[in-house]
């Protein structure tokens, strides 16, 4: 980190920008900065750096969206994504750059193709955190494997972003109680990550100094999006977050 260039700062710092507006508008752009970090960072070293601005960013958005969290669904997640985290730190602990990246970009795509699909076949969605299926056998179990590669991806690479947003627009959520439950699903998730990052030797104190510089721009990212996502209709936010999603996959599985 000691090499790091003046315009590479100035990536991460747009990068950092655009994790704040994500949290307040399109979670699934997270995706763009997830690669702008593994881009100018080594891949294992930027799931570090990036963790606390997410914190930062998931912060901001609980504050912003903080009412509009649907805790029966947080609920049911929580023990499927703790056994997704486990699973995601035995992996890191002998994975490479490459395996990570490849592994989280084929789960983004099939995530992808699979909400793709259950859209197309459900063209009226339920009421808000209410999927018709959940109650059923298979609707739990649809929790249970989103969450669990929720919590995998998200310790693996910061990636559970687009695998919770697919579950969420799969629930049918609009666009207030998607980002409230994701705020809140996000800020426990990553605050609970920090141990298990700390010990893998991804959060060290050179990290964290360069998330003190790096931290001031989620604020100003957080604020555009918070003026933007009332201007943003139902169908494009849908679609802006499966197509952020595709994208993030294919560069995670093609780099």
């Amino acid at each position: 980190m000691d090499t790091i260039t003046l315009w590479q700062l100035a990536a991460l710092a747009a990068a950092s920008l655009l994790v704040g507006f994500s949290k307040t508008a399109v979670s699934g752009a997270n995706t763009i900065s997830l690669a702008v970090f593994a881009a100018v960072l080594p891949a294992r070293e930027s799931t570090g750096v990036l963790l606390p601005i997410l914190i930062a960013g998931d912060i901001l958005a609980v504050l912003v969206y903080r009412r509009h969290a649907h805790w029966p669904t947080l609920l049911r997640l929580f023990p499927a994504v703790a056994v997704g985290v486990v699973a995601g730190t035995v992996f890191m602990l002998w994975a490479d750059d490459e395996a990570v990246a490849r592994s989280i970009g084929a789960i983004l795509l099939f995530m992808a193709g699979v909400t793709l699909w259950r859209r197309r076949a459900r063209p009226q969605p339920p009421p808000e955190g209410e999927d018709t299926d959940e109650p059923s056998r298979g609707g739990r179990l649809k929790a249970r494997s989103y969450g669990v590669l929720g919590g995998f991806t998200t310790m693996v690479a910061n990636a559970g972003g687009p695998v919770m947003s697919l579950y969420l627009l799969s629930a049918g959520f609009r666009k207030l109680g998607f980002l409230g439950t994701s705020a809140w699903f996000f800020l426990i998730v990553n605050t609970s990550k920090v141990p298990f990052s700390v010990g893998l030797g991804l959060i060290d104190a050179q990290s964290l100094m360069l998330d003190a510089a790096l931290v001031l721009f989620v604020i100003p990212g957080a604020y555009l999006g918070r003026a933007c996502v009332g201007r943003i209709n139902q169908k494009l936010f849908d679609r802006i977050v499966i197509g952020a999603t595709v994208l993030g996959g294919l560069q995670l599985l093609l780099r």
